[in-house]
């Protein structure tokens, strides 16, 4: 809690001294402006002192000095505000970079902390698991369960491997793509068996639409069906149900995935899908997870030419759909 309010001060100290410095350096042209204003007045009024009252030319040079300083006053005026406008955009992009460079370093270090929290968990529960069956005679079915739970914990570890990898793999554009025609509705029924399998108490409904094909990765497409009944299941009650649909109507195929929990506030639904971000402080966030999942899915989704989006559900929860149009 004191490292996140050390963040939280940082933001803040860093936003009070930018609009501090913005400030000044109005004021400062202001005042630059005012003084050009007021040495043109002082020079002209110095020039009119030098005019003899009987100089037959005198109105004529009046004259000349007045264009000449409202001359020189618009000068001042157009380089001034062309000045402030350039310096105003340049502050504007020098502020945005930092504070969403400081955001981001925040969220790499939530990723980090998320990251440790979600690599010590299983390890804990496999290595007691594995130190029980060597230390204890237990019959076959406590056996089972045991080793059961260690390789469930053994798949999140793996899941955790795969995003992470595949994430940095996106990001450099290391990643070899192999596109092909695959069966979409074979990948989300063994998905959804997978699921069934590892949550017993879990309630999935799926409703899957037969002999759906498109071109696509099975691997990427099967990572973000993954990412995204795990997300439901971390973000709703053990005993609400979550709808897994595959369905396809004139050429364009939805992909769905609805639960009942606790939903996506409406100013979050297009920070969701950015690296690290997670909804709420991580010191106060109960829920695991690495803010990779649905950063994934989104490029798994453009990655197939297809559109990802998330809208609330009805009475509560949120639907994910992954929507793509066959050619």
């Amino acid at each position: 809690m004191i490292s996140s309010f050390k963040k939280i001060n940082k933001l803040q100290f860093v936003r009070i001294f930018y609009w501090l410095f913005l400030t000044y350096m109005v004021a400062a042209f202001l005042w630059w402006y005012v003084a050009l204003v007021k040495q043109n007045d002082q020079i002209a009024n110095v020039q009119y002192g030098s005019f003899q009252t009987n100089d037959p030319a005198l109105t004529q040079k009046v004259h000349a000095i007045q264009d000449y300083q409202q001359r020189k006053n618009k000068q001042y005026i157009g380089e001034g505000l062309t000045i402030l406008f350039l310096f105003l955009l340049g502050a504007i992009y020098v502020y945005r970079s930092l504070i969403k460079q400081i955001r981001y370093s925040n969220q790499q270090q939530n990723f980090m902390m998320a990251v440790t929290h979600e690599l010590k968990t299983p390890i804990a529960i496999t290595q007691l698991n594995i130190e029980t069956l060597l230390k204890r005679k237990l019959d076959a079915e406590q056996q089972k369960k045991m080793l059961t739970a260690s390789l469930s914990e053994t798949q999140r570890l793996d899941n955790l491997c795969n995003n992470i990898l595949l994430a940095s793999q996106l990001d450099m554009g290391a990643y070899q793509a192999n596109a092909q025609e695959v069966s979409l509705s074979l990948i989300v029924e063994n998905t959804a068996t997978i699921f069934k399998n590892r949550f017993l108490e879990r309630n999935f409904v799926t409703t899957v639409q037969e002999n759906i094909y498109i071109k696509g990765e099975s691997v990427l497409l099967q990572l973000l069906l993954n990412n995204l009944i795990d997300n439901a299941i971390k973000y709703s009650n053990a005993k609400d149900p979550i709808a897994i649909k595959l369905l396809e109507n004139n050429g364009l195929v939805e992909l769905s995935v609805a639960d009942l929990g606790v939903g996506v506030p409406a100013s979050d639904k297009e920070k969701i899908f950015e690296k690290f971000y997670r909804v709420g402080a991580e010191y106060t966030r109960s829920t695991k997870g690495t803010g990779l999942g649905l950063y994934l899915c989104k490029r798994i989704a453009v990655f197939h030419k297809a559109k990802l989006e998330v809208v609330a559900n009805t009475p509560t929860g949120s639907i994910f759909t992954f929507t793509y149009l066959l050619n």
